[in-house]
């Protein structure tokens, strides 16, 4: 049983999604510390050439406060504003309603938890996507623990025997050195995004958010690019 274990993202980029459709079990890694200018509340896209952030207004009451208490800020009408952008930047597009479908999302204001937003965009991308698998909020298991000893915790209590850990993580768990005598065999995810075809661009942009490979490839040929042969 594989597990993976990372932070809800606001519009994750395709190597997000990789990482979920690597594993039995995807555990959201919302009770740690929000924070600031992270894609834990914003991601890119491509404007004018050019990569450009929308982002998530949000609210934190002291340094510490954990991803899901963090509340959305509604005073600005961003929701509106960032969906209308998106519709102008890819109206071209050749799948430019598939990724609106899921874009919309945002304009539903009961989700005021940036958590809640980042997870039910990505539960339905996957949805869309066709990826069926267990999802788990870390908050939900009550889980002690530092660092890998943590992410060890966790995977014992959802009985999962491998950890997928995304290449960001590798220097403090090779530091750390807790999955060298443990039972829980360790791998690090190796997602490399090669070129697609945006719409009006010469050179290609990578890393950027789903929500562009969806407006350019459709939902199949998405399936298709972050689950590579």
């Amino acid at each position: 049983m594989k597990c993976a274990i990372m932070q809800p993202h606001y519009m994750p980029w395709s190597g997000y999604f990789n990482l979920i459709a690597s594993v039995d079990k995807f555990v959201f890694y919302d009770d740690v510390q929000f924070e600031k200018q992270s894609w834990q509340n914003r991601n890119r896209i491509l404007l004018n050439h050019q990569s450009f952030f929308i982002t998530v207004p949000s609210h934190r009451e002291h340094l510490e406060q954990p991803i899901h208490l963090i509340r959305i800020e509604d005073g600005s009408n961003w929701r509106e504003k960032q969906i209308r952008l998106l519709q102008q930047t890819y109206a071209k597009h050749p799948f430019s309603s598939d990724m609106l479908e899921i874009a919309k999302i945002v304009l539903d204001k009961s989700n005021t938890l940036l958590a809640d937003l980042d997870i039910k965009i990505i539960e339905a991308v996957c949805s869309k996507l066709g990826l069926s698998k267990t999802f788990v909020r870390s908050s939900s298991l009550n889980i002690l623990g530092d660092r890998s000893d943590r992410l060890i915790n966790i995977c014992k209590a959802l009985d999962c025997d491998e950890y997928l850990s995304p290449p960001g993580s590798r220097d403090y768990i090779e530091e750390d050195g807790k999955f060298r005598d443990n039972p829980i065999k360790l791998r690090f995810q190796n997602f490399e995004p090669q070129p697609y075809v945006q719409k009006n661009e010469q050179a290609f942009v990578s890393h950027l958010s789903f929500l562009d490979v969806v407006a350019n490839l459709g939902w199949a040929k998405t399936l298709d690019y972050i689950t590579p042969r």
